[in-house]
């Protein structure tokens, strides 16, 4: 076993199938007290309804069940504590897997810019937000191939070592007035033009923003769900050209603030 690998024996519900057949029972009188069918209990982990009642006894005998008469029982505070710790060391174990064993065995997708053959470490490079991967492990950033890919198709790559090195994005947010405030007709959209020229995408947000950007001729790379799509396409290393209606602007800067990415808010009267 690996030097930092948890071991499931130090997990108590984990130690053998008797360990988790009790803190399920334990889990289902918890939410079933104090009226305890046994049978509707055997019924909802697959167990017998004798089983359910050794079960019982032996939770009794430990002091983790008060039982009050027949079909009635109810959790003692030793009980709880028990189930307590158990649920804590299979949560820190659940961690464990999450972060450690399922984050080392993940896979991500790049395009292939050189031929890649399966098991060949990669480099790895960022352009035009997407994440690219070159034969040679040289780079900043590396990685395993799990796949085969041609230079330009789609290659899985895993055991990732180092960090990417790129640039973030910036969003430049152009504040479009309400149709009750002016709407389109209050922004210059010759000035927006100009602005589009020196970003990578344009976003809108709104339908007075839809507005701005047909007088503006400009195509929008994005029309729905800016709010996200914006955010990522900035952390990929795009500026952003964003036209927000001013009801949906919050949304935007909330999301861009919340993720630590640089935005500017334009506002109509600049333009």
């Amino acid at each position: 076993m690996p030097k930092n690998a948890a071991d499931p024996e130090k997990f108590g519900v984990l130690q053998s199938k008797r360990n988790a057949t009790r803190y399920q029972i334990l889990v289902q009188i918890a939410e079933r007290q104090p009226a305890v069918n046994q049978q509707e209990i055997a019924d909802a982990i697959g167990v017998t309804a004798q089983a359910v009642s050794d079960y019982l006894q032996d939770l009794v005998e430990h002091g983790y069940v008060n039982k009050h008469g027949r079909g009635r029982y109810e959790v003692t505070k030793e009980g709880v504590d028990w189930l307590i710790s158990q649920t804590d060391e299979l949560r820190h174990f659940i961690e464990h897997v999450s972060e450690d064993v399922i984050g080392q065995v993940e896979i991500e997708t790049a395009i292939a810019t050189t031929e890649i053959s399966e098991g060949e470490t990669v480099s790895l490079t960022m352009q035009d937000g997407v994440l690219r991967a070159m034969s040679g492990g040289t780079g900043s950033a590396t990685a395993v191939a799990v796949t085969n890919a041609e230079a330009g198709q789609d290659v899985g790559i895993t055991n990732f070592d180092g960090v990417v090195d790129y640039d973030l994005g910036s969003v430049t947010i152009v504040s479009i007035p309400r149709v009750q405030n002016g709407g389109s007709s209050a922004v210059d959209s010759n000035r927006i033009a100009e602005m589009a020229e020196r970003h990578d995408l344009i976003a809108v947000g709104g339908v007075e923003a839809i507005a701005v950007a047909e007088a503006a001729d400009l195509e929008p790379d994005i029309r729905f769900g800016s709010t996200a799509a914006v955010q990522e396409a900035a952390a990929r290393g795009l500026d952003i050209l964003l036209l927000s209606s001013t009801d949906l602007l919050s949304a935007h800067t909330d999301k861009l603030r919340d993720q630590n990415l640089s935005y500017e808010v334009v506002d109509v009267a600049d333009t």
